[in-house]
């Protein structure tokens, strides 16, 4: 077993290190990102769009500099960790080399590559969804109790990471009661196991009370903005897509589990995948969203593909190796942004990617990068021409100035990069950047980035002594493209503190309630 253990170990540091030698160090952190290393400096518990397990991370990455090294290092770590649970699954099973390298494939040429390399709640919660399947496994397979409490802790810790871990624990409850696996209801230790989940999570659903649910203001305009143009056969297809290379796999460890009759005690497993589907279906859930349901079964299918390829059909073995090689290897400069921008948008462009959905965005058109590709452009720009605008204005303009983002990317990047080019902390109502702004500002001129030229028929306009656009970023593969920084000079402090006032007022409203 020892040597089984070390080849783990090698694939998993694999993991772990691969993105780092892959994608091109010309691009920066994605939008998301830059949200979640600005929570890391407001830690709570909880934010408005995610709860606060990510901000530990980010504080941790903030303390050791902020580096891209450390942003990546945790996704890394976690997509390392995760293969290892799959791995362990595979040799609890009896696999050997064949199934840990047919369970490893998957994390390095399918969409794990990506979420496994950029810092948001998806590498977490996917670590905990495999992580519950896991613990649960284990308790099947050793009848010890300790493994439901792990089972408990996984689910509490899970829910601190993303909150659509409900839905794989809704699921697995779902698969328990219609197997044999039911009589787990019947054992107290699932019951104290229980409790600790809900007491880990319970400070998170205090603060969502405290608040007022924002998270279901956030759903709300997600699903307005989005997820209602998420149709279930592009659903479906995602499913497959993602993993396009690996298919098979999963879709073997899904029928063994679902009908042979030596993975009985694992039927649970089949039947959480279909219940988490159908509760994807009817939210209108993204494909990604069912990323953390995949592992388990990569685990299981490597296992059964080893065993069926073991005698007989050995060359097989080779058949699906150079098949995921062949597939995976065209599939990585989608997955991550390997080249330059230019050279990728070309690339793009010469093998017609438009026709297979991968540049694709929320605004269901198609663009020269893919929208995660194209959220990691511009940003360090526009806060240097933030910067350099602020730090042009006279001393004793620079105290009555506030600078104001209302797109929480820029707001994200101009915090990130702000501190080393003389910025004040910039402001913004997006997001949870709405949490952290102050009630008030007692100035008479404002910088606004990403933002319009306002209504000519607004009333505040008739106060300022002049608006207008002091940079425009032109960079066609970057989503910012078009961005504005506007400078709103000299404005009676009282009349403009008033506004300000009553617009923060009217966010706010939604902290406590109607």
């Amino acid at each position: 077993m020892q040597k089984f253990n070390r080849f783990l170990y090698f694939l998993a540091f694999v993991k772990f290190i691969l993105p780092f030698l892959l994608q091109s160090p010309v691009y920066e952190p994605h939008r998301d990102e830059f949200l979640y290393l600005i929570e890391g400096r407001h830690m709570a518990w909880g934010f408005m769009e995610v709860p606060p397990l990510l901000s530990v991370f980010a504080w941790l990455t903030n303390l050791f500099g902020g580096s891209m090294f450390w942003i990546k290092f945790w996704p890394s770590l976690f997509g390392a960790l995760n293969f290892i649970l799959v791995g362990k699954i595979i040799l609890s099973l009896g696999g050997r080399y064949f199934a840990l390298l047919l369970g490893f494939l998957p994390f390095v040429t399918g969409a794990y590559l990506r979420v496994h390399y950029l810092f948001q709640p998806n590498f977490l919660e996917i670590f905990f969804w495999t992580l519950i399947a896991y613990s649960y496994i284990r308790y099947i397979q050793t009848q010890k109790n300790k493994w439901l409490y792990i089972l408990g802790v996984a689910i509490g810790f899970g829910m601190l990471s993303k909150y659509s871990v409900l839905f794989f624990t809704v699921s697995v409850l779902g698969g328990l009661l219609v197997t044999d696996q039911r009589k787990i209801f019947t054992n107290k230790h699932f019951y104290y196991a229980a409790a600790i989940g809900f007491l880990i999570f319970l400070p998170n659903l205090i603060w969502q009370i405290a608040y007022h649910f924002p998270v279901a203001l956030h759903m709300k305009k997600l699903q307005r903005t989005q997820l209602q143009y998420i149709s279930p056969s592009s659903f479906l297809a995602g499913q497959v897509m993602m993993n396009f290379a690996c298919a098979f796999v999963w879709v073997t460890g899904l029928i063994w589990t679902a009908f042979a009759s030596k993975a009985k005690p694992y039927r649970f497993i089949a039947w959480a995948y279909v219940f988490v589907i159908i509760l994807l279906l009817l939210g209108h859930g993204k494909d990604y969203y069912a990323l953390g349901a995949y592992p388990v079964l990569f685990a299981f299918g490597a296992y059964q593909l080893e065993q069926l390829t073991a005698k007989r059909v050995y060359f097989l073995r080779y058949v699906f190796i150079v098949f995921i090689a062949f597939i995976g290897y065209y599939s990585i400069p989608i997955l991550l942004p390997i080249f330059k921008p230019t050279k990728l948008a070309e690339f793009y462009s010469e093998r017609h990617l438009e026709k297979t959905g991968a540049l694709r965005w929320e605004d269901l058109k198609n663009h020269p990068l893919p929208q995660d590709f194209a959220d990691m452009i511009g940003w360090k720009t526009m806060a240097e021409e933030t910067a350099k605008l602020y730090n042009s204005l006279p001393e004793e303009e620079k105290s009555k100035t506030v600078v104001k983002s209302d797109n929480y990317g820029l707001c994200g990047a101009l915090n990130f990069y702000g501190p080393k080019l003389g910025l004040p902390q910039v402001f913004g109502y997006d997001a949870s950047f709405l949490l952290w702004i102050p009630d008030t500002f007692h100035v008479r001129n404002v910088i606004t980035v990403g933002e319009e030229m306002p209504d000519p028929k607004r009333d505040l306009l008739k106060y300022f002594e002049s608006i207008s656009i002091k940079y425009e970023l032109r960079d066609s593969l970057a989503r910012e493209d078009g961005s504005k920084i506007l400078l709103w000079y000299h404005c009676n402090a009282d009349t403009l503190s008033r506004f300000l006032k009553g617009e923060i007022a009217e966010k706010k409203k939604i902290f406590y309630g109607n």
